[in-house]
């Protein structure tokens, strides 16, 4: 009996001296990983903080999913297809000529009518 006691309180002693250990380790790293909570467990304690989520702008999240479907498209095979930008309303050649004619046909009539 004196034998298993001796036992029991070394591993009391070591399971103590690993909880520990993973503590440290958690804390080194920024988090618990999945042995430190497994430790935590076994102990009966809950050791976990509960961290609130930094916002994060649609910016930043427009960036994220881009490389990530880069990510994806990589691993698929295939290239990345970059998003297309939208267009913002510009003329082209031939409509601004269009434009341009009308006005100049309109500012002639008005001198026209102006001189009468």
């Amino acid at each position: 009996m004196d034998l298993s006691l001796n036992k029991l309180s070394k591993a009391l002693s070591i399971r103590q001296q690993i909880n520990t250990l993973e503590r440290q380790l958690s804390t080194l790293f920024g988090g618990g990983g999945a042995s430190s909570s497994a430790g935590a467990a076994s102990s009966g304690k809950t050791t976990r903080r509960r961290r609130r989520r930094r916002p994060m702008s649609a910016a930043t999240r427009a960036k994220l999913a881009a490389s990530a479907k880069a990510r994806w498209a990589k691993r698929k095979g295939g290239a990345a297809k970059a998003p297309k930008a939208k267009k913002k309303g510009g003329l082209t050649a031939a409509g601004r000529k269009k434009l341009s004619d009308a006005m100049k046909a309109r500012w002639a009539a008005r001198r026209k009518a102006a001189k009468k």
